[in-house]
């Protein structure tokens, strides 16, 4: 039986694959959070993978105040890249395989076409920067690593874009949401599934083990703004309030964010056979789950 360790398990994504795990019982699961395993402390790190024998880890675990990381700049490093080092480095100890969880944050380039995994990269904030950098030096220290770049990902666990505009659709009597930045949603579900499958089919031999290696992209399908995505939201909620688009200049933050940050995804869904699911059907998935727990 295969032992996965899935680190930042509080997470959005670590609460998913903690909701998943009972659906893949050929799997031997290990869920930690900070308070179980600080991965900014290389011998606690190394001492579990020594103890544990890993096969794979799932990290999950990352400074993604992204906002706040510009004025908290050593705390952001410390977790997105020295705690991606000891991981990366214990993995490689035991011959286990690393997947690592990276951002769409790392693109900045001006374009309209989807950028794909070769792309240049120009993070322009501390998140993205400690972002690009931890996985560079993952790949350095353990071959086995595969990088998933992600965007704007939410869930039914957690704080995020979803939840906070139900919060805010019962709150304001109006809402503001900028329109001039583009990417896809992600739920975070349907990414903890795609990574469980693709650890089945190299485990099952469907996909050759060499794929593993390297940088992949996974989002949702579809292309929306903040501003549709908001929309969405509140119409399946059933919430009238007016909402209005706005631009980015018009709603400054710390932390410069890509205009465009669409991904290929062709890669991912080529190589491990995947059916991804369109972002507006996965948000009323969701919803779904979110309305179900109140």
């Amino acid at each position: 039986m295969q032992k996965i360790l899935v680190t930042g398990a509080k997470g959005q994504v670590g609460s998913e694959l903690q909701y998943l795990a009972s659906s893949f019982p050929e799997f031997l699961f290990f869920f930690t959070d900070y308070e179980e395993l600080d991965i900014t402390h290389a011998e606690a790190v190394l001492s579990f993978f020594e103890t544990h024998q890993f096969n794979y880890c799932i990290n999950c675990a990352a400074y993604t105040a992204v906002d706040k990381a510009e004025s908290d700049a050593d705390r952001a490093f410390a977790i997105n890249v020295t705690g991606i080092k000891h991981l990366a480095a214990a993995c490689q100890s035991v011959n286990g395989r690393l997947i690592h969880l990276s951002t769409d944050y790392v693109y900045h380039t001006l374009q309209n076409i989807p950028f794909k995994e070769d792309d240049s990269t120009e993070p322009q904030s501390v998140y993205a920067i400690t972002k690009l950098e931890g996985e560079q030096i993952a790949q350095a220290l353990n071959p086995n690593t595969m990088i998933i770049r992600t965007s704007w990902v939410y869930s039914s666990f957690g704080h995020n874009f979803v939840k906070t505009m139900l919060r805010l659709g019962k709150e304001r009597e109006q809402l503001r949401i900028v329109f001039d930045q583009i990417g896809t949603p992600t739920y975070a579900r349907a990414l903890a599934e795609a990574m469980l499958t693709i650890i089945q089919k190299i485990e099952s031999r469907a996909v050759e083990p060499a794929a593993f290696t390297g940088i992949y992209h996974y989002s949702n399908e579809g292309v929306t703004s903040w501003y549709d995505f908001a929309r969405a939201i509140l119409q399946w909620a059933d919430m009238h309030i007016p909402i209005f688009p706005i631009e980015t200049k018009e709603y400054p933050t710390p932390a410069q964010r890509p205009p465009f940050s669409v991904l290929n995804k062709s890669k991912i869904k080529t190589t491990f056979g995947l059916t991804i699911p369109h972002w507006q059907d996965s948000l009323t998935e969701c919803l779904d789950a979110i309305y179900a727990d109140l």
